[in-house]
């Protein structure tokens, strides 16, 4: 499709051209037959494409998170995720990715810490560069989010971002910057929060005076969903598309503004031109490409972004070890965050698979459980719908006591009709004891187990969130005492709520059950003499549901549960002992120095097992460097605060988050971003800088330069793969500037004994602040400082600008 020209808009009444910029329904635009426009489908996707419906009954490739991706530090690896993804958004038949998400890590208490890729704007967006263009060269589009300042979740939907022009600039800006420069995404989402009074939908001054007039960005700008709260300021303000649909802002009330004089009608005309570029950007028959294996893509991502901390030799492992395999993660793995960006997987391989499957002698304890709630049941369910009447609608299997239905109900299932959902199962118990059955939604349910009725009532939300009522529900457990091998029919029925004037199914809730399971305490205590007959022990740890999800931010960065207490006395037990950090984001680990080595694996995605028993076998080594900094104690972030006050968050920080705001506080992290170690020593041994001083002007030249190259020898006797990172910083300390800042990186790779040139650009923006309404290059000498993390710098050289 190549689009209209004015006369054949003019054709389209003026009805139809606001209702192309409304969602039909959840997922989609409207057709408009009349022109031969097919409907257009979204779909979330930072790690998987999740398509229309939200269910198992199509699986998706489930990579490992944003923040595991960032561990590479490869905008190459991050390019081929986006390959896969558009390959799994044309399977599902989705033409625009909802993702990636370029919000910054500017506390670690963010409730979507995880969907993000790091504390530093340029990491940022270097790598999402990369994953736009995977996904866009394949034909799909992407909406790079949230624009902008969305870094927490606390009132997310209504609060007032304060923050100065500096550091917007210099922060919150610049991934998106260099995305839209870089990659020429088709798609921006303006998200919930206002910046400095305005909300981001109806943002003029950000959206068409930065966005579209400053960068040039020339594709389309969608709302978060629920997000546009005004017509005329939104119509006004940049937005192109209002989602979900039909009752928007956009749609009939947006015809009746231009009827009123309210919005000019090419206002108008100039959303819809933009609406058909992407029809004609996502509707070409997909470029010729091979077919990507996303089962082999996802282990090799989880393998590349595993972050060795800590390591006095115990890694990697001898075949012929005997292995303690301790904690609940370790044969329930968390792969992905809570919220949006979940997808069902075909399969998961926990690490107690995937350490069996590779051969190791592997023997497990539970140790300690993160999670307060029950999981989804695991035994076969069924959910019947059914009308007011009785009428059965429709039966449908179930993998586990997980219901939801997003947008789209099964087939044969109208939202007018449907009145119930109930999940039935006959449970035969394997143990006797008390069992422990859970409701997890929002609404009116009837839990039953045989003859007992367990729960007769209703289940509200926390908060006037709309999505993350859906997204994080309140969740009520009761048990029941059961008998081994005596089958007992488990019922749960949910009548399903409809929100007055809104025609969008939102069904979601869950069964949740546990077995009976020892005290705590003796479960530590099996854990611990199962660590003390081994040859070492691996004990993996892991944040949540509860504690790490879109809809909430954290509290606390304490592992939930026991597991502090588990890995110490593990730890002493058994001096070869390895920790496994299952967590998308920074957790306090005050046992890091009393064990032998520390591993993070981050959300490693539905490979985590498999890739787990490639890096502790040595068949691979751990890649990550680390892409925000963690802390030895919460108490010591620099940056914290995500509540607004009277509606209002203030950044009171400016330019100082993350590392900049460590160096500047003068505590010392656990360990600083960029770090990581590997199976092999690198030697830096040559640095030198090529180019001119002089600077460039205008547009994308801010984004080029000079040239740094650096010779690293690998100085063990393994293969390996180094990240060489680059950092800017100013002869003359300026306390309104950070001590140092990253200007660039490479991924660089060599046999035993071999050299390599990593071959790193610093971009003239590097030397840069924004003052007085630009952006001006600060006069001086300044340090380029070449190493392996921020604190670890051995090679230097010098720069005039």
């Amino acid at each position: 499709m190549e689009g209209l020209d004015l006369e054949t808009l003019e054709t389209l009444d003026l009805e139809t051209k606001a209702r192309m910029l409304a969602g039909q329904d959840m997922w989609s635009l409207p057709a408009v037959p009349e022109i031969g426009l097919p409907s257009l489908t979204m779909s979330d996707g930072p790690i998987g494409v999740r398509g229309r419906l939200w269910t198992p009954d199509d699986p998706s490739i489930a990579l490992p998170s944003p923040t595991a991706l960032a561990a590479t530090w490869d905008p190459a690896l991050a390019r081929r995720a986006g390959n896969l993804l558009a390959q799994e958004a044309r399977r599902k038949g989705a033409h625009v990715l909802l993702a990636p998400t370029v919000n910054l890590h500017r506390t670690p208490l963010g409730g979507r810490h995880f969907e993000c890729y790091s504390e530093d704007p340029l990491l940022t967006g270097e790598l999402a560069t990369g994953y736009v263009i995977g996904v866009q060269e394949r034909g799909v589009a992407v909406t790079v989010k949230h624009f902008v300042a969305n870094d927490s979740e606390t009132e997310r939907m209504t609060a007032d971002v304060r923050v100065d022009e500096r550091a917007l600039r210099e922060l919150y800006l610049l991934p998106f910057e260099i995305v839209v420069r870089k990659a020429r995404p088709y798609g921006i989402m303006a998200a919930y929060n206002a910046v400095n009074g305005t909300f981001m939908t109806e943002h003029d001054p950000l959206v068409n005076g930065v966005l579209r007039g400053e960068w040039g960005f020339d594709g389309f700008v969608v709302s978060d969903w629920m997000a546009a709260h005004d017509t005329v300021r939104a119509a006004i303000g940049g937005l192109d598309v209002a989602m979900p649909g039909p009752l928007t802002v956009y749609g009939p009330a947006l015809a009746r503004a231009v009827r009123d004089g309210l919005v000019p009608e090419d206002v108008v005309d100039t959303h819809v031109r933009r609406v058909l570029d992407l029809a004609a950007r996502t509707l070409a028959p997909a470029p010729p490409a091979d077919e990507i294996d996303g089962r082999a893509l996802a282990r090799e991502i989880a393998v590349r972004s595993a972050t060795l901390l800590r390591n006095d030799g115990v890694l990697p492992l001898a075949g012929s070890e005997r292995i303690a395999l301790i904690g609940a993660a370790a044969a329930r793995a968390r792969v992905m965050g809570g919220g949006s960006a979940q997808v069902y997987p075909a399969h998961i391989v926990s690490p107690l698979e995937g350490l069996r499957a590779a051969g190791l002698d592997v023997r497990h304890a539970k140790g300690a459980e993160p999670s307060t709630k029950p999981a989804p049941a695991r035994f076969p369910l069924t959910v019947v719908c059914r009308a007011e009447d009785g009428r059965v609608l429709g039966e449908f299997p179930l993998p586990d006591g997980q219901v939801r239905w997003v947008g789209e109900l099964p087939e044969g299932i109208t939202l007018d009709e449907l009145h119930s959902a109930e999940t039935v199962a006959t449970f035969v118990p394997e143990e006797s004891g008390d069992h422990r059955f859970g409701v997890d939604g929002v609404g009116r349910f009837r839990l039953q187990a045989g003859e007992v009725t367990l729960f007769d009532g209703r289940q509200d939300p926390e908060g006037d969130d709309i999505a993350a009522a859906f997204l994080f529900t309140p969740e009520s457990s009761f048990t029941t005492r059961l008998t081994a091998g005596e089958p007992v029919e488990v019922r749960l029925w949910h009548e399903v709520g409809k929100m007055p004037g809104i025609p969008i199914a939102f069904v979601s809730y869950c069964l949740t059950h546990a077995a009976p399971t020892p005290p705590d305490d003796e479960l530590i205590e099996e854990a611990v003499a199962l660590a003390a007959a081994s040859d070492v022990a691996v004990v993996v740890v892991s944040t949540s549901n509860e504690v790490e999800s879109e809809g909430f931010d954290r509290v606390s960065l304490r592992l939930p549960g026991r597991q502090n207490e588990l890995v110490a006395r593990v730890g002493a037990a058994n001096p070869r002992t390895v920790v496994v950090v299952n967590a998308g984001s920074p957790v306090e680990m005050p046992w890091r120095d009393d064990v032998a080595a520390v591993l993070l694996t981050w959300f490693p995605g539905q490979e985590a097992g498999h890739a787990l028993a490639d890096v502790l076998a040595g068949r691979a080594e751990p890649g990550g460097r680390l892409p925000t900094t963690w802390p030895v104690a919460m108490a010591d972030c620099p940056v914290l605060n995500t509540t607004p006050s009277n509606g209002v968050l203030t950044y009171d920080e400016g330019v100082f988050i993350g590392y900049r705001a460590w160096a500047r506080s003068g505590i010392a992290p656990a360990y600083w971003f960029g770090h990581g170690l590997g199976y092999t020593d690198w030697s830096y041994e040559a640095a030198a800088l090529e180019g001119s001083d002089a600077a460039l002007e205008g547009g994308d030249a801010v984004f080029k330069g000079r040239t740094v190259t650096v010779r690293v020898r690998n100085a063990g006797d393994r293969p390996g793969r180094e990240v060489v990172q680059v950092y800017v910083e100013p002869d003359q300390p300026d306390p309104h500037r950070p001590e140092r800042w990253l200007a660039g990186f490479a991924v660089v790779s060599a046999e035993p004994g071999e050299t390599a040139e990593a071959t790193v650009e610093i971009p003239e923006r590097a030397f840069q602040i924004w003052s007085d309404g630009g952006w001006v290059t600060v006069p001086g000498r300044y340090v380029l400082h070449i190493g392996r993390s921020y604190a670890n710098l051995p090679l230097s050289l010098d720069v005039n600008k």
